[in-house]
């Protein structure tokens, strides 16, 4: 699998298969993660903002600043699938 795929939904490293969504038939997704998607439809019905205070708190977590954690997901999530 390719270490660089990110979700298209909330821009996690998808590093392995056990971290891909499922697609309505089970299959796995290669456009977002698990926690993002599961069964063919998105598990949260959410806004871009609204995924940004999801995702942060995780990031901050990891160890990250959470104004670097912020300015990150504000200028990545735009780029992704599910938010063009």
């Amino acid at each position: 699998m390719n270490t660089q795929h990110f979700c298209q939904s909330c821009g996690m490293p998808v590093t392995e298969d056990s971290l891909k969504g499922t697609l309505e038939d089970g299959s796995p997704s290669d456009e977002f993660c698990t926690y993002c998607y599961q069964k063919g439809a998105f598990t949260q019905d959410v806004t871009m903002d609204e995924m940004i205070e999801i995702c942060v708190p995780h990031l901050v977590d990891s160890g990250m600043p959470e104004t670097d954690a912020r300015k990150l997901m504000a200028n990545t999530l735009p780029n992704l699938s599910r938010w063009k």
